[in-house]
């Protein structure tokens, strides 16, 4: 018999493995979120050339949203397994990470190159290497200050949203609180994040703007939570295998307390 509450027993091991990586998918998709891509051009068809709010434009998502799907499983997941205590720990964790992660990147920016390597990559493109680096991991304050505000709204609202479809539904109908609780989420993160960093930012989008690439970005993020549907139910039974039946369900029903 493992002891309760030690590294010996696997419910904690389960919650370390989850919580790290729930923080490094989180910390990884606000580094790669500088980078934005055309995913008609990806997949290789023909623009689509959405028109919404009197804007039009190909369908374009930072790379961070290649990530922020499994941010959005974890979040169920340690939801189902650890509650409300257990996702609100993660979340503030991973947003301090994410904040440590920027100081340490912005003091990387501001001390000085060797002057050799300023000119190492000229062969590959890039004329000034600092300046390189300087671009891609030296994110504006405001675009840092909307993801981590928008990160922990979304995290706190759908931790509040999935228990309230748990107490209605109980434990049945996993998939209607984990994509409810993201849909409700992730309707508040991806207006937030924007609003803060690129209407209040120094851009200043106009209203239409701000509208339409909130909406494709939310419409993204919702087929996704709509696809990893199955993996929901995959993990869960990983997880009751690996507990064992007794053990899961002691935890899904202290989680739902």
């Amino acid at each position: 018999m493992q002891p309760a509450g030690t590294i010996n027993d696997r419910a904690v091991r389960l919650f370390i493995v989850l919580g790290a990586f729930f923080c490094v998918n989180a910390v990884l998709a606000e580094f790669i979120g500088v980078k934005i891509f055309a995913l008609e051009d990806t997949l290789g068809i023909a623009p689509l050339h959405w028109n919404l709010f009197g804007q039009t434009g190909s369908l374009s998502f930072t790379a961070g949203t290649l990530l922020w799907p499994v941010v959005f499983l974890m979040t169920d997941v340690i939801n189902e397994f650890f509650g409300r205590r257990g996702v609100r720990m993660i979340s503030w964790l991973a947003a301090g990470l994410i904040v440590y992660g920027f100081v340490f990147a912005f003091a990387a920016i501001e001390i000085v190159p060797a002057a050799w390597w300023v000119k190492a990559a000229q062969s590959q493109g890039v004329a000034d290497y600092q300046a390189a680096f300087a671009a891609v991991f030296g994110q504006g304050l405001w675009t840092i200050a909307g993801s981590l505000v928008a990160f922990m709204l979304g995290q706190l609202i759908d931790v509040a949203v999935f228990h309230r479809i748990r107490s209605v539904t109980g434990e049945k109908h996993v998939w209607l609180r984990a994509t409810g609780s993201t849909a409700v989420s992730q309707l508040v993160d991806s207006f937030v994040v924007l609003y803060i960093a690129f209407v209040l930012g120094p851009q200043k989008w106009p209203t239409s703007l701000f509208l339409a690439v909130s909406t494709v970005n939310y419409a993204y993020k919702m087929l996704a939570a709509v696809a990893l549907i199955p993996m929901i139910y995959l993990v869960r039974v990983a997880i009751t295998r690996y507990l064992g039946e007794a053990r899961a369900r002691e935890l899904r029903e202290h989680a739902a307390a």
